[in-house]
Parts: structure tokens; C-alpha cells; sequence
């Protein structure tokens, strides 16, 4: 029956699918180790999925060893297209690890891979879990946010000589990166350099709009050498334009598990590419949602930059009950794919309707075939389960081509030195700007960084006056009216406002009045309630939080430009929210000495690493920084 749906309501069949014949259990991996495994590089996937990153890993010349996931459906795919064992196993229980390190003992892992799972760090996630816990009586501590700490552990267990972490750009952006500098510092404690950076997907041959945080950390070389992006983007056409076109009638199935295929004469690379080791002549799993009658007509008026909003303006009037959706809440709810263009992100949301996915010529959405092709899984490549299952693994993956660009940078180097500890170059580069800072606190400049003990009242003056033109004798005299106190009385208020310079930096420290013999407002464990109190601005308060110890970023000009320089890096061409914030991640690290490095930071960036005419010969971090050699060899050159 169909019933509101619009067409029958029925489940596509399970595909079964048989082990890899070099697949293993626990009992039989040591004999797997001496046969099949033996004298290969070996990989540990930690949260494979269906094995995107398996995928791009095994391109890239490892061997997987071990996958483990909690998803059944997932693993049986991941278990009939990869050797090696395939584990189902909750690796938040520390028990479970304490299992997997075992299982692993007999093996030598070079390489763990994996992606905690992410749904908490994207924003669409996060607005699913705040209406859950809101209204649905979900648990607010989402225990899927610490599984990187279980990822974490298991590096530790492991020791691999390379690490590589995929996961989505919010992961870092959200909350300036703390987990992944927590990570970064500890592994760099181990000995391990690390790398990381967002990457545009398409850039390494993904045919979709995707941009990915990958960390990436090795033990034998501080070295990371990707290569060169692609010129030009693969299109969806490229992608999936060789297919068999599917015949489309409303209601009727769509598609079947196995068709005839024949290669066009103007078949795409990457289509070449996608059929190596395909059955000749069939192509499986081209199939995909029946569609609704109304479904069918709006396919077939959009265009691929019609919003759903829109629709009603190429519909007859007789047709608008064809909009199920409210067009005021549903503006993009559905969205025609575009042959010439990158396809729209693959996101596991693919399962439920598929209407972010309507194919550019024929009315339907994207079959199962096309959604792997577009997350560059090769044809050969089959998913366990329901048509829905499969769509959700395909969602979920890491893009393989991506994955392998990652993996490639950790291959081994000719001349790597595994006898001895890495300094890895970043560390010391912290250790140098976190001993500048300490000079810089103990002197004149005290007030420019977070104390031993943070004093609440200080970082607010210096909060207050961030914004403003304040001299540097003037502001020393400030301060230095505040140094020995922590409470704001009256007296020392009026004091404080006397010694403003000028009627601006007068009415900043008016703005303290709020709090004006008021001792308990500056209490320790009251202090992160200072910047509403005051009304501070976003940056003011961000600048109070650094001073009282707080590991946050302070994404300012001045900041970036120092982080930028230090990297090799034009600042004038630094995107603040994204690349930017990565290069500050190296300078920042974790730990108790972050917020004096960001301190430090910001001050370089005002005082000394100007935009024009920079100090350099006053900079703690000149011998750091590519710019300075590059004017030391311009000099040399001139002198010659």
C-alpha cells in the first residue's frame, strides 16, 4: 500500500555479502600474521565504517590488519572487501581496548587510522543533540564527543610510527581546537611531530564539496609533504555521467542490484579509474527510491540553483499541493545536482530521503552506485545490508582518494631515524616563545600576560583599554595603580579613572563600574562571570579569558599575521576562521602554558611582527620564521 507516502512502502532487499578470503578472527591472527601479513605494513582502522579510510589507507600500500566499529552492517562490508580482522567492539569501554591491545600484541602496527565519530562537532549535529536533550530527555554529556580519547589511548597502546585522524572541520573550529591540541601535546610528548590541516576534498580528486580536518603524527621524520592539489575540480559528470541511464516512472521501482554496462568511447578518467576490477559488462547496485508522483513533476521543473522556495514560481497553480514542505522552513529541502559542478556534500543524511541529491537529468535522486562513485568508492566495492544501509555507510565514509592523499604523507623516508627521540620542530618552537613570555611577565610587561595566580581585576582593565589607543607609559601607569590589588573599591576605582589619559580611555574604565565594591564578583571561582557582568565585547572578552588562563584563541589580526609568518605564509591571504586558526594551533599547543603563548602571541603581533617594517631582530621566534631567512638572503645577495 501506499497510503500518505505516495508510493509502496517496502524495504529493498538485505545484500549478503561473504568474507574477504584473507579475513581473520581473533583465534586465527597470529597464523594470519606469519601467512598473509607477514613482512606487510601494517594498519589498524579505529572506527572504520564500512572502510572509506581503509580504502585510501590499503591505496597507499599499507596492509589493514584490524578494523574495529560498533556498526554491524558496517563491518560485515568492511569484512568482505578487507583482509584482516573486522571487530565489532564499544571502544569508549575501556575493557574492550584492554581486548584489542591484546588481540593486536603478536602484530607490529605501523599505522592507526580512524575517525572518532563526529556527529557532536558538526553544527547540524549539534542542533540534533540540543533538541534531543530539550525535548526528548537525551543524556547532554554525548558520550560520542570522548571517544577521541579512546582513539587517543589506543595510539598510546599501540605506539604506531604514524597516526592519521580524519574528522570534520568543527571538530577544531568550534572550541579553538582544544581536543586536537590536547592530542597534539601529548603525542609530541611521546616523541611524535605532528601535522594539521583542513583539506578541500575535491583538491585531491573527490568529486564533492567536502573540506575535512586531517592530524596527522609520525616518529621517524618532523616531515609532511602532500602533494600538489589538482588543477581542476572532477565534475559530476566525470563521476557518474558513464552509468546506465535508469528508466523513471512514478511509484515503480528504480534501478536493481545488477545491470548491463556498457563503457561509453568518452568515459571520464576517474570513471575508468572507478570500473578497474569491476565485473565486465554489469554494474551493481544502480538503484535507489521509488519516487513520488509530485516528487517526479518537481524534479522535472527545478533547475540546479532552484531553492525549494521557489518551486511554486515553475509550477501551474493547479500544482502547488505538490509542495509537501513548508517553504518558509525548507528553503533548500530540495537540491538538483548540477552536471558541470562538484556534487553537494555526501553526508549520511543521504539514508533517510536523498532529496539534497536529485540527479541533473533524470527524476530521481542519486542511486547507491552514484553516491559511492561520488565518494570515490570503485565500482567493485559492495556495502552489507538494505539500500538504506548502504546509503548510511556511503555517508558516513571517509572519501578513499582523500584518505590515500592523507596516507601517502606518512609513507616512510629514505633517511628516517628511528634510534633517536624527535624534537619535533613545533615544540621547540613553544618552548622558545613560552620562555620569551616568562621574561616578558617577570618584567615591565606583567600585565600583558595570565599570571601563576590569575588576577581577575587585572585582565579586565586590560581587557577594557584592548580596543583603545593607550600609550605604553600610560599604560604602565595604569596598571601599575591596580598591581597590588584584587578587588575593585571605590577608592581605587576613582584612583584608576583619574589616571585615564584621555576621555576615551576614561570612559573604558567607567564600564567598571558594575562591579565597583562588589569583592565577591572577583573571586577565583567566579571569574569567567566578569565579562557579562561588564558587558565586554566578544574580543574584549576573549582577551579576558586569555589572561586569566583560559586556553582560547585570540583570532585578531595581529595574531594571525605573526602565526602566519612563522608557517611560511602570506597573511594577507589567510582565511581567519579556518587556515588561520590551524596556524595559530602550532604556535598555541596545550597544557597550562597555552594561554601565556597566546599572550605572548598577541604581543609580538602589536608590538614587534608589524604589517609593515616588522622588528624582526626583537622577535623570539626570528630564527623560527621563513621570512626572516628569505631577508637574510635578500641581504646577503645585496652585500655581494
Amino acid at each position: 500500500m501506499s497510503g500518505h507516502y505516495g508510493v509502496p512502502l517496502e524495504r529493498s532487499d538485505q545484500l549478503r555479502l561473504t568474507p574477504h578470503q584473507h579475513s581473520c578472527e581473533p583465534e586465527g591472527f597470529e597464523e594470519w600474521l606469519r601467512t598473509f601479513g607477514k613482512d606487510k605494513r601494517l594498519a589498524v582502522d579505529l572506527f572504520s565504517g564500512a572502510g572509506g579510510l581503509s580504502f585510501g589507507v590499503q591505496m597507499a600500500e599499507w596492509t589493514l590488519a584490524a578494523a574495529v566499529d560498533s556498526d554491524e552492517r558496517a563491518l560485515e562490508t568492511h569484512r568482505a572487501n578487507f583482509p584482516g580482522l573486522s571487530l565489532k567492539m564499544d571502544l569508549g569501554d575501556a575493557a574492550e581496548r584492554d581486548r584489542l591491545e591484546k588481540i593486536l600484541q603478536p602484530a607490529t602496527i605501523d599505522l592507526v587510522a580512524g575517525g572518532p565519530p563526529c556527529q557532536p562537532f558538526s553544527r547540524a549535529g549539534r542542533n540534533k543533540i540540543r533538541d534531543l536533550v530539550e525535548n526528548h530527555g537525551r543524556d547532554p554529556e554525548d558520550r560520542r564527543k570522548e571517544l577521541w580519547r579512546a582513539y587517543l589511548d589506543m595510539v598510546k597502546r599501540l605506539r604506531p610510527r604514524v597516526v592519521l585522524m580524519e574528522n570534520v572541520p568543527d571538530m577544531g573550529l568550534h572550541d579553538d581546537f582544544a581536543v586536537i591540541r590536547i592530542i597534539e601535546d601529548e603525542l609530541e610528548e611521546l616523541g611524535y611531530a605532528t601535522q594539521v590541516r583542513l583539506v578541500d576534498a575535491w583538491n585531491y580528486g573527490v568529486p564533492q564539496h567536502r573540506k575535512r580536518l586531517i592530524f596527522l603524527a609520525r616518529n621517524d621524520v618532523d616531515r609532511f609533504s602532500w602533494q600538489a592539489p589538482q588543477s581542476q575540480p572532477t565534475s559530476l559528470r566525470d563521476a557518474i555521467g558513464d552509468l546506465p541511464v535508469l528508466e523513471v516512472v512514478p511509484t515503480e521501482r528504480v534501478g536493481q542490484r545488477q545491470l548491463p554496462y556498457r563503457t561509453p568511447r568518452n568515459i571520464s578518467a576517474f570513471a575508468r579509474k572507478m570500473r578497474e576490477g569491476a565485473p565486465k559488462g554489469k554494474v551493481w547496485d544502480h538503484m535507489t527510491r521509488r519516487v513520488r508522483r509530485d516528487d517526479y513533476r518537481i524534479f522535472e521543473v527545478m533547475e540546479s540553483d532552484t531553492l525549494y522556495s521557489n518551486v511554486h514560481k515553475k509550477l501551474g497553480e493547479d500544482e502547488k499541493t505538490y509542495l509537501r514542505y513548508s517553504t518558509t522552513n525548507f528553503t533548500d529541502k530540495y537540491k538538483k545536482l548540477a552536471y558541470n559542478e562538484l556534487s553537494r556534500t555526501i553526508t549520511a543524511h543521504i539514508a533517510k530521503d536523498g532529496y539534497w541529491y536529485i540527479h541533473p537529468e533524470q527524476n530521481r535522486t542519486l542511486t547507491i552506485r552514484e553516491a559511492a562513485r561520488v565518494q570515490t568508492f570503485p565500482d567493485w566495492f559492495r556495502f552489507a545490508g538494505t539500500r538504506s544501509d548502504a546509503f548510511r555507510q556511503i555517508g558516513n565514509a571517509v572519501p578513499p582518494l582523500l584518505g590515500s592523499a592523507a596516507a601517502e604523507v606518512l609513507k616512510p623516508v629514505d633517511e628516517a631515524v628511528t634510534t633517536t627521540r624527535l624534537r619535533p620542530h613545533w615544540r621547540e618552537v613553544r618552548a622558545v616563545l613560552t620562555e620569551w613570555a616568562v621574561r616578558e611577565r617577570d618584567g615591565g610587561q606583567w600585565y600583558q600576560f595570565p599570571a601563576e595566580e590569575p588576577i581577575s581585576l587585572h585582565a579586565a582593565v586590560v581587557a577594557l583599554l584592548s580596543g583603545a589607543r593607550v600609550k605604553p607609559a600610560a599604560m604602565a601607569e595604569i596598571m601599575s595603580s591596580v598591581r597590588r590589588s584584587k578587588r575593585l573599591t571605590p577608592t581605587l576605582f576613582k584612583k584608576l579613572v583619574d589616571t585615564a589619559p584621555t576621555a576615551p580611555v576614561r570612559s573604558r574604565l567607567e564600564r567598571l563600574a558594575p562591579l565597583v565594591d562588589k569583592p565577591s564578583a572577583w573571586q577565583q571561582d567566579k571569574l569567567l562571570e566578569v565579562p557579562e557582568k561588564l558587558g565586554m565585547k566578544p574580543a574584549e572578552a576573549a582577551l579576558y579569558r586569555v589572561l586569566v588562563g583560559d586556553a582560547n584563541m585570540l583570532v585578531v589580526q595581529g595574531s594571525l599575521r605573526v602565526a602566519a609568518r612563522v608557517n611560511g605564509l602570506d597573511p594577507n591571504h589567510t582565511n581567519r576562521m579556518s587556515d588561520g586558526r590551524v596556524n595559530l594551533v602550532k604556535l598555541l599547543g596545550a597544557g597550562p602554558e597555552a594561554p601565556l603563548r597566546m599572550a605572548a602571541v598577541r604581543l609580538i603581533g602589536n608590538s614587534l611582527c608589524r604589517d609593515s617594517q616588522p622588528v624582526c631582530s626583537e622577535c623570539p621566534l626570528a630564527a623560527y620564521c621563513p621570512r626572516r631567512e628569505s631577508d637574510d638572503l635578500l641581504a646577503l645577495a645585496v652585500e655581494v
